[in-house]
């Protein structure tokens, strides 16, 4: 031991003081994490909760031994070089500083917006944080106007200036690193071997295992049967890194999940197409009356409105009592998903009955892709289409994308006047749906019917609560649930003063939840959303349906009541009369598939499981299920499949 400790030389002394540093400093912000989503240990039983949590930590430890092995080996090379050759210069000690000061530096930014970033998404940090990178100045206003994003600024800079401060009076200090070295063939052999020995030490830190087949992989950290702690252990920086290698890898390739032929022939099965000569999934529709005067319609993409806000679905604080009453008067798809579980996923999907394709933004493309989507069919039959929305229609180049697919008129955050603009997200609802009426009573006096999509925002940080409206509870993000469904409320009686409203379908879906739930690293309330049909005059009989359904269906079901022959392009189907055996959707990197029983779940990164959905605690039972899983896992991945090789393919439209 004493030969040891002679032997372990300044340079592997200075590398061990920074890998001490280094892991220090990460824990501190996987304990903030902990800390601000401590609500999430509820999720663990009593009985595991220490050993669970205690075990997230550890796993932690090693993916922070990766982030700290990466920064730190070319250091440590190069010092242990230098030593070896006797070589002394002040300019390299400078040099370190900068550069751990630097790499440390930038880790430590990632770690605490990691931190906001999940408390957001229930997910850690990866290159989809960068899905408003073309949106800076938008992104900083909304996250500058709500504390629960910016908090993390103290920590980052505290983290900072603390590790700065360590590096330059106790690492990197004149005494240790100037002094005098004195070689003997006996000492230089024991210090070369050391030093081998601690390289690869840092080589095995990095690899994370010591298996041979992989090295440490994102699904490493899911050692449990808990979606929080799973996550908990792993390290922001690596899963940043990870997401950006693999996101170089898939840029500009199809998604290859199965072959294109197969899954063209499987999700014609699924979805009872027969195609044509120029698509698959072609259908013409045709219904076997039709309406003398076709509705208007006026679809609501509300933000954020998971279904577990509603009373209707088990919650018990009266957050949407005008959307539960007309859940009961209307007709009511109670197992509807969102495609994904970002907006542009939802005005998407909702709009042109597409689903999600992971991580690509389907609006963001040079060339605007021409859709056969519901204004298209509707501008085809002489109907005006219409875009409100509160803020500025160019973020996720939404404005752009409509325009260039039949929606004439985009109203948005330049056509309000200033003082009514109240934060980065533009107006409140409310004054968007006031502002609207007299625009619709524009379109209705062209003597044609109109569809107009009106995209809320209030119920998104940063939360502005009017001062007019006075919540029940004083939480903030309850009061602003109470908010948004008191602007439905006040949008319908609005419309109810008008001409155009006894023969108008008011339409509500959401363009994703909210995530309110830690049971599954895919949270179901991020995507469990309500689709409600309301029009007191026009539907008769109310109705429910349990039938799985998607975003993607909301195109086909609307028509079924406007009763117009058109030509189906997507892979939406009418609910009223197809069903799904399930339905699915993406988060990001992962894919889910979920019916009355089970929600199966695919990670591009890890491995995929099953779980059954009633049971208290998410245990993985894919291996005890395996055709099951094969079910819904050929389900999804068919229609994903043929769905990116139809946009690829430009088999969108005829037109």
């Amino acid at each position: 031991m004493s030969l040891i400790k002679s032997t372990i030389i300044p340079p592997i002394k200075t590398i061990f003081k920074i890998y001490f540093l280094g892991l220090l400093f990460f824990s501190s912000f996987r304990f903030l994490l902990f800390l601000n989503e401590f609500k999430h240990i509820d999720s663990v039983p009593d009985s595991e909760r220490i050993a669970v949590f205690f075990q997230s930590f550890i796993m932690g430890i090693r993916f922070d031994l990766v982030i700290t092995g990466y920064i730190s080996i070319l250091p440590a090379f190069l010092l242990i070089l230098l030593y070896q050759f006797n070589i002394q210069n002040q300019f390299i000690n400078k040099f370190l500083k900068i550069y751990f000061g630097v790499l440390f530096g930038l880790s430590f930014l990632i770690c605490g917006i990691d931190i906001s970033y999940f408390h957001h998404f229930f997910s850690r940090f990866t290159v989809n944080g960068f899905v408003w990178a073309d949106n800076t100045s938008f992104m900083l206003k909304m996250i500058f106007q709500e504390f629960a994003f910016w908090w993390v600024i103290f920590p980052i800079v505290f983290s900072i200036l603390l590790f700065i401060w360590i590096i330059n009076r106790w690492i990197f200090n004149a005494s240790e690193t100037n002094e005098s070295i004195h070689f003997t063939s006996k000492f230089r052999i024991q210090s070369v071997v050391v030093s081998l020995v601690a390289l690869l030490l840092i080589f095995i830190g990095i690899r994370g295992r010591l298996e041979s087949k992989s090295p440490i992989r994102v699904g490493t950290a899911y050692f449990s049967n808990y979606a929080f702690p799973n996550q908990l252990g792993l390290n922001p920086v690596f899963t940043l890194l990870r997401s950006y290698l693999d996101s170089r890898k898939e840029k500009g390739e199809e998604i290859n999940l199965i072959e294109n032929q197969s899954a063209i022939e499987q999700t014609q099965k699924y979805i009872n197409r027969k195609g044509n000569e120029f698509s698959p999934i072609y259908e013409y529709v045709s219904f076997d009356s039709t309406n003398e005067r076709p509705p208007n319609i006026v679809l609501v993409i509300m933000e954020s409105m998971s279904a577990s806000k509603m009373a209707r679905f088990g919650n018990t604080d009266k957050l949407t009592p005008f959307l539960d009453s007309i859940a009961k008067t209307g007709y009511s798809f109670d197992n509807i998903y969102s495609a994904g579980t970002h907006t542009f996923n939802g005005i998407f999907s909702t709009l042109f009955s597409f689903p999600a394709l992971f991580t690509k933004h389907p609006m963001k493309s040079v060339e605007i892709p021409k859709f056969n989507g519901i204004a298209s069919v509707l501008k085809a039959n002489n109907y005006s289409t219409a875009y409100f929305t509160t803020h500025d229609d160019q973020f996720d180049n939404v404005g752009g994308f409509l325009k260039g697919n039949d929606y004439d008129l985009i109203i948005s955050q330049q056509d309000y006047p200033n003082e009514n603009v109240k934060s980065t997200l533009g107006v409140p609802d409310d004054f968007m749906f006031e502002f609207s009426i007299p625009q619709l009573n524009r379109l209705y006096n062209k003597n044609n019917p109109f569809f107009a999509v009106m995209m809320t925002a209030s119920d998104h940080g940063p939360y502005v609560v009017p001062e007019y409206f006075n919540p029940k509870h004083s939480d903030e993000k309850k009061s602003i649930v109470e908010y948004a469904d008191w602007s439905l409320k006040k949008l319908v009686e609005l419309s109810k003063k008008e001409k155009w409203f006894n023969n108008t379908l008011f339409v509500f879906v959401a363009d994703h939840g909210s995530y309110l739930d830690a049971k599954f690293d895919v949270p179901l309330s991020y995507n469990h959303i309500p689709f409600i049909i309301y029009a007191p005059l026009l539907i008769s009989e109310p109705k429910s349906f349990s039938n799985f359904g998607s975003q993607i269906d909301v195109f086909p079901t609307v028509m079924n009541l406007v009763k117009l022959p058109y030509e189906n392009y997507t892979l939406g189907i009418d609910l009223f009369n197809h069903t799904r055996p399930y339905t699915y959707f993406c988060n990001d990197d992962k894919l889910a598939v979920i019916d009355s029983n089970f929600l199966y779940v695919y990670r591009k990164n890890s491995t995929s499981s099953l779980y059954k959905l009633n049971q208290e605690v998410a245990k993985d039972c894919i291996n005890q299920f395996p055709e099951i899983a094969s079910g819904m896992k050929n389900y999804a991945f068919s229609q994903i499949q043929t769905a990116d090789y139809l946009i690829k393919n430009k088999k969108l439209s005829k037109k």
